[in-house]
């Protein structure tokens, strides 16, 4: 076993490859980029190293610093985590040729898997089934659209480089296959510096199962299934395991056919192979096909180890070392099920928009596994993947595992910025989600429903003036009380720009009368908190500064205002396209005087690592143009000014 591993990654990833590690008796080093000096991967490793800038090709896209991080502190070898280095075959040879063992796969094996349409060649040699399409050189549109024409649309663009949904698009219509073509190459060539892409039959009723596999070079076996159906933008957001509705037909089918993937390109370390399933009659043995293989350890990871005991993280480091398989095909089994939440800072209304700001308050349940890069009081920045936190549960059947999860979920508590954590909790409860039937366009049939943020009910408004008024805490028994008659406090709330007003009366010992808009709300002191008379829903409030945050199954921000200060300005409204968080203008498609349409795309804007094309709010005429092609800018910068309407 190595004496001193370095981690070339950030965030929850190193942070669990730090906890295996440690276990373990393996001293690790980190490194970091400016963004990430006070990060929790750093404070929790042995060692740190700086790299570079906050800019991933400055900092944890640099091979050459990190290799001199490594020789500089003796690491024996580099678990590269996901992301980042991990599948670049260039970064495997420089560690070899430094004297430093990969923990992963081969130059070779990367390379095999690296290009989708050439992986899918080598599929078919080994008798893998492959997804009807596309994967041929010649990258002419025309071609390329032919070749749509003879697949039958719906279709697939995608990039034949890189994952993560980057440089896919969908095309339903042959008039739109041009601009989707267009707008895949461009994701694809940012994002991969390969534009070339392929083309597959789009499956209509498609669910997305992956099989984990793990190799030592000679042999390899599989541990079981994954099901990564439910997705939005193509990356996943909920995983199981095991896949709802699998046969023991057809988990043997499927395994059988990832150990072949493996053996074919001599695999060593972890893996997954990820296959495409037309579920329109249910799971059955010949309709599944090959899409990619990940060769590195996959996000969803977690599920795996829950279902088989498995660390595999610590396989990676024991067969990296030289030892063999530590186990046999026949002696892995299937425990119970689990599921993989993940919690991200980003807008779901705004289209799943990625959010910055800084992690005022951070709490998960101590009974779930929370696999996390951050703390309370950390910054989410623009330069990295916006993911907070993994919530990992299991149960001896997927019912109770889905109530855990659904119990999890409910008492996560983050504020500070704008996450998922609704939109979780209302998946975790839609009713075709519970019964199993999953497919990659659940999400959008049920988007709208999902996507819905609740106003805040009466008594959290109620609780969070009582703490906004300092007054959350145990009360003495002459709280609000003068001699002449109850004290009553007037304040002011705003959640999501909206006043909420709010006079706090005392009508009794250890009672509190809360008048609002719609009514009064009558709370009692009852087991070391407040809660509305008649209710006894868990419910907590914080006080953040000059916000409060109360959470009550999901979690609800006021900002406390001054009375005085409500007069402020509005901000001019529907005139001015404003950058939505910080990034680099990719493209700039209109020009001072020019006539546009509501919805007609303005701006492309790239930040956190995908594209976000920004349209016209209204019909009108462009007034000033602010921005050019390749401006670095930040969030809130004025971009585009249309025209005053007449």
């Amino acid at each position: 076993m190595f004496g001193k591993i370095l981690i070339a990654n950030r965030g929850e990833i190193a942070c669990r490859v730090i906890d295996t590690a440690r276990r373990l008796g393996v001293r690790t080093v980190a490194v970091y980029s400016d963004a990430d000096r006070e990060a929790r991967h750093v404070a929790m490793a042995d060692e740190a190293v700086h790299i570079g800038a906050a800019a991933p090709a400055e900092s944890y896209l640099n091979m050459e610093a990190i290799l001199d991080a490594a020789r500089r502190t003796g690491a024996q070898a580099v678990h590269p985590g996901y992301g980042f280095l991990s599948e670049n075959a260039e970064f495997v040879e420089a560690c070899e040729a430094a004297g430093v063992v990969f923990i992963g796969p081969s130059a070779q094996a990367i390379r095999a898997m690296g290009l989708k349409d050439a992986a899918k060649a080598l599929m078919e040699r080994a008798g893998v089934p492959v997804v009807p399409g596309y994967h041929g050189e010649n990258q002419d549109p025309e071609h390329l659209a032919g070749a749509a024409d003879a697949i039958g649309y719906p279709v697939l663009i995608k990039a034949v480089a890189g994952g993560g949904g980057k440089g896919m698009r969908l095309v339903e219509d042959p008039a739109d296959f041009p601009e989707a073509l267009e707008g895949a190459r461009a994701e694809a060539r940012g994002a991969f510096g390969n534009d070339a892409v392929l083309i597959e039959k789009f499956i209509e009723k498609p669910r997305h199962l992956e099989i984990q596999v793990f190799g030592d070079g000679e042999n390899a076996v599989h541990l079981f299934e994954r099901d990564c159906s439910l997705q939005r933008r193509h990356q996943k957001v909920i995983e199981e395991a095991p896949a709802p509705g699998m046969s023991a037909e057809m988990r043997a089918a499927m395994g059988e056919a990832a150990v072949r993937a493996a053996r074919a390109i001599g695999y060593r370390g972890a893996g997954t192979v990820e296959f495409i399933v037309d579920a329109s009659e249910g799971l059955r043995p010949d309709r599944f096909w090959f899409m990619e293989m990940n060769t590195r350890l996959q996000v969803e990871h977690p599920v795996t180890e829950a279902v088989t005991g498995v660390d595999l993280v610590e396989w990676q480091l024991r067969v990296a070392a030289g030892e063999p398989l530590p186990l046999r095909q026949d002696d892995l089994r299937l425990d119970g099920h689990a599921f993989e939440a993940r919690l991200y800072a980003e807008d779901v209304p705004k289209g799943f928009l990625p959010a910055t700001g800084r992690l005022s308050h951070l709490r998960f349940p101590e009974w779930v596994r929370a696999d996390t890069g951050v703390r309370a009081g950390d910054e989410i920045s623009p330069f990295y993947d916006p993911m907070i936190a993994k919530i990992i549960v299991h149960g001896p059947t997927r019912e109770i595992a889905l109530l855990r999860l659904q119990k999890a979920i409910s008492e996560t508590e983050v504020a500070g910025t704008i996450t998922n954590l609704t939109f979780l909790r209302k998946l975790a409860e839609n009713p075709d989600f519970a019964r199993g039937d999953v497919d990659t366009g659940l999400i959008g049939r049920f988007l709208d429903d999902l996507s819905q943020q609740p106003a805040p009910p009466p008594e959290v408004c109620a609780l969070a003036a009582l703490a906004a008024a300092g007054l959350y805490e145990a009360p003495a028994p002459q709280t609000g009380f003068a001699l002449w008659s109850p004290l009553r406090r007037r304040l002011v709330l705003l959640h999501e720009d909206e006043p909420v007003e709010a006079v706090l009366t005392f009508p009794a010992p250890m009672r509190a009368r809360v008048e609002l808009a719609g009514g009064e709300v009558d709370l009692i002191w009852a087991k070391g908190g407040w809660q509305a008379e008649g209710r006894r829903k868990k419910a907590r409030a914080v006080v953040l500064g000059r916000r409060v945050a109360v959470f009550a199954g999901q979690g609800w921000e006021f900002e406390i205002v001054d009375p005085l200060e409500r007069g402020a300005a509005a901000a001019a409204g529907g005139n001015m396209i404003e950058a939505p968080m910080p990034g680099l203008v990719r493209a700039v498609f209109v020009e001072p005087g020019q006539r546009v349409r509501a919805g007609q795309r303005l701006v492309i804007l790239e930040a956190m690592k995908m594209e976000h094309t920004l349209g016209a709010p209204r019909d009108g005429r462009i007034g000033e143009v602010l921005v050019a092609e390749g401006s670095q800018i930040e969030a809130g910068a004025v971009m585009i000014v249309l025209e005053e309407e007449e």
